[in-house]
């Protein structure tokens, strides 16, 4: 497995080993030793996510606050998306910056999100699985996020403006600005 670290500390890139011949591939998806070697300690996962969107769906910007916080390792099973992580840990140097990614099922790239980071995606492909796990359960009343079209961060999700699909939650949510309002 080799791995990177983003500009975001903590936020890391990561590439399996994949063994390919004439019947398939195998790869290593996952191995807590491994991880922890890279993080320099070891997450505890207790939840797997897995989603399925077609193309022009962006999902987020979602995070959940306080103890309820959680670190994601991300990967896509079917299909293409940009991966999103913005830092929004209090005291960060990097607070308000993103890194996104491209990951397929062909590149098999992962991503390791930590706890204090905003985390959305969009489908580049006709469609994609997208599966996660997370250090911590979901809590319904420490979700937080801002709407994903944010003007201060301009992420290009690269989807045309006509042909994304947002949910009515996304569409609504609060500014960048809101949101650091709050944290400070």
């Amino acid at each position: 497995m080799t791995y990177t670290e983003t500009k975001l500390k903590g936020c890391f890139i990561l590439e399996p080993t994949v063994f390919e011949d004439e019947r398939g591939y195998f790869f290593e998806s996952f191995n807590e030793t491994k991880l922890a070697a890279i993080l320099g300690y070891t997450p505890h996962f207790v939840q797997d996510n897995q989603s399925k969107s077609q193309f022009g769906v962006v999902r987020g910007l979602h995070m959940q606050g306080g103890e309820h916080a959680q670190a994601k390792f991300v990967r896509v099973v079917e299909g293409k998306v940009l991966d999103v992580a913005v830092d929004v840990r209090s005291g960060s140097p990097t607070f308000g910056q993103y890194v996104a990614v491209e990951l397929s099922a062909e590149n098999k790239q992962q991503m390791y999100i930590p706890r204090g980071f905003l985390h959305g995606f969009s489908v580049l492909s006709e469609h994609a699985v997208f599966f996660y796990k997370c250090d911590n359960n979901y809590h319904k009343e420490s979700e937080d996020g801002i709407n994903p079209l944010d003007p201060e961060l301009a992420i290009d999700w690269q989807i045309p403006a006509e042909q994304m699909i947002l949910s009515q939650k996304d569409q609504e949510a609060q500014s960048f600005e809101e949101l650091r309002l709050k944290l400070i």
